[in-house]
């Protein structure tokens, strides 16, 4: 699954150890995420169903785009649209987005590179698979999450971060036996290449079978974790988690996976999201593509938006 690895984890700078004197956060909850499909039809799991809004922030929403093996003609994407008041972050496990935005922002997003675009004010755009990969078909899995901003930073100007997939900082744990992609924000003093408005931090992790893996964590943010693929637990009581479920931590200085000794055919280890983030701590009205603080603000988005104040397709769009 994962685009970045290494062949031999301890050759990797090593995480901080947490110290004895911190304890693993608690999990509040399990869930697990229903399907659904976005966009012209292709398939998502709605990661943050089921979890009270309180525990999120400074997230709204994240869905788990595939993973799906598409035919010859299947593969979908999304037609032109808007967003304003917050941030997406498009990551690409496997497969191929084209992307495309009214302020000259574009490229490829493919095989563990990272899109992050802040709409701020307002922004139009377009992601789907090149027509190449419409013609042949093949494997389609990423991760597209929504990241609010304050009140302060809502009309923001927008902009896009290309983040390539070789630009992501790797690490490793004292027994090496964990691949952890730090692609935005930091662990420890270890920080990665996507700049955010908001404190956050966001990390891709592969930990091998009978892996054991203590994060320190900033103790200001919450703190989550989804299953992408295979099965282990969460938490010193040891939680049953598997693919396609998302871990609530609460309470605590670190953050505590273990993976089943034996997984399924499909993966050799348990991977995992782990995400966690400032809480903003204001009220949050979302519509659709908008993410504002009042109902009054979301019907000027829609207005902006029919008016053209959100930008304009160009002229040589995708």
């Amino acid at each position: 699954m994962p685009a970045i690895t290494v062949d031999n984890p301890l050759e990797l700078p090593k995480v901080v150890t947490p110290k004895d004197n911190e304890r693993p956060r608690r999990v509040k909850s399990v869930t697990s995420a229903p399907r659904g499909l976005e966009g012209e039809g292709f398939p998502v799991r709605r990661a943050f169903a089921g979890i009270d809004l309180v525990d999120l922030d400074p997230f709204i929403h994240m869905d788990q785009m595939g993973e799906v093996d598409y035919g010859p003609g299947e593969p979908k994407g999304t037609p032109w649209h808007p967003h304003r008041g917050f941030e997406t972050v498009t990551y690409m496990m496997e497969g191929t987005f084209l992307h495309q935005d009214s302020i000259g922002g574009g490229g490829m997003i493919e095989n563990g590179a990272t899109q992050w675009m802040t709409a701020g004010a307002g922004i139009l755009h377009i992601e789907r698979p090149p027509d190449a990969l419409i013609d042949s078909g093949g494997l389609f899995h990423g991760i597209q999450l929504w990241v609010n901003l304050p009140s302060k930073l809502k009309m923001t100007t927008p902009r896009y971060q290309d983040i390539g997939a070789n630009a992501v900082t790797l690490l490793t744990n004292e027994n090496g036996d964990a691949i952890i992609r730090v692609i935005a924000g930091s662990l420890g003093e270890v920080h990665g290449p996507g700049s955010t408005h908001t404190p956050i931090t966001v990390l891709h992790v592969t930990l091998l079978a009978g892996g054991r893996l203590e994060l320190p964590w900033n103790p200001h943010y919450n703190a989550l974790t989804y299953v992408l693929a295979g099965a282990g637990t969460v938490g010193v009581d040891r939680h049953e988690i598997t693919e396609g479920q998302m871990g609530v931590h609460v309470d605590g200085d670190t953050i505590l996976l273990t993976a089943n000794e034996t997984q399924d055919s499909r993966t050799a280890a348990m991977e995992v999201l782990i995400l966690g983030g400032e809480p903003i701590r204001e009220p949050v009205a979302a519509y659709g593509p908008f993410v504002m603080n009042t109902r009054a603000e979301l019907q000027k988005a829609f207005e902006d938006y029919e008016a053209g104040r959100l930008g304009q397709i160009p002229a040589d769009h995708i």
